[in-house]
């Protein structure tokens, strides 16, 4: 046994024992993304086009995040609907201003490995780099989406009688929360996945400006705009899309009422 198949068997039993049934669901799901990824670069590597398979496999991974991320399908299908609205608009952005940034391919550090290999694979860089920064935004949505959504339909079945002002003033507070929270994962997770990066341009002295014009860094900055982009538009557009839906299923039901 390695240490990943040990490691997975760890998180396996953990998740089990946390979080029970949905534990296990939440389990399939890091499963079946991974398995998704790999299917992607497969694809990708065999010539398939790459934004037909973004096009494709961008739904596939958010139905996995959220419909075996949660047990309540309420909030499974509004944070899906929104979390595909919000993918919509920010893959929009992200081909726009990767199509200007050109960050796509290797970097200088590359070099040295490099040598000696032809770089014409009969695959678009720029392409890659657009899935890339779309697949790695899709979490940080899908997560803020979930929390928003549980959060205000917790709060409607606790108090049935809630108001759409009170709601969206709870919404606001929330919403605030979660995006510190939100913020905070993403930079931490930045930083821990770029600190050899970081040791490179310290120990070779690198200026300010050669470490803002490095590709490696502008396309990682890109992605964590990206993301912050994409929590900053989840929250309110799932208050709007569910405070609607919630005063509209509450006139209903008082109609047949009376």
């Amino acid at each position: 046994m390695n240490t990943l198949t040990a490691l997975l068997l760890l998180l396996f039993v953990l998740m089990l024992l946390v979080g029970g049934k949905t534990g296990l669901k939440s389990y399939l799901s890091v499963v079946i993304n991974a398995c998704l990824v790999i299917l992607v670069a497969l694809l990708i590597s065999w010539g398939v086009n790459i934004i037909g398979v973004a096009l494709v496999f961008i739904p596939l991974k958010l139905l996995t995040i959220i419909y075996l991320g949660t047990h309540d399908y309420t909030v499974a299908r509004n944070s899906f609907l929104t979390a595909l609205i919000v993918s919509a608009i920010v893959i929009c952005l992200i081909v726009l201003i990767q199509f200007f940034a050109q960050t796509g391919g290797f970097g200088d550090q590359a070099g040295e490995e490099l040598v000696g290999l032809s770089l014409v694979a009969g695959i678009s860089f720029p392409q890659i780099a657009i899935v890339v920064a779309i697949f790695s935004t899709l979490g940080a949505i899908a997560e803020a989406s979930v929390a928003m959504t549980a959060g205000l339909l917790e709060l409607k079945h606790h108090d049935p009688l809630i108001t759409k002002k009170q709601l969206e003033e709870s919404a606001l507070q929330m919403g605030s929360d979660i995006l510190g929270t939100a913020m905070n994962t993403i930079l931490f997770g930045f930083f821990g996945s770029f600190l050899p990066l970081f040791i490179w341009y310290m120990r070779l002295h690198y200026s300010l400006f050669e470490v803002l014009n490095d590709k490696l860094f502008v396309g990682e900055c890109l992605i964590i705009m990206y993301s912050f982009i994409g929590v900053l538009l989840t929250i309110p557009l799932t208050t709007v899309f569910l405070t609607r839906s919630l005063t509209h299923e509450s006139k209903n039901i008082k109609n047949k009422k009376e």
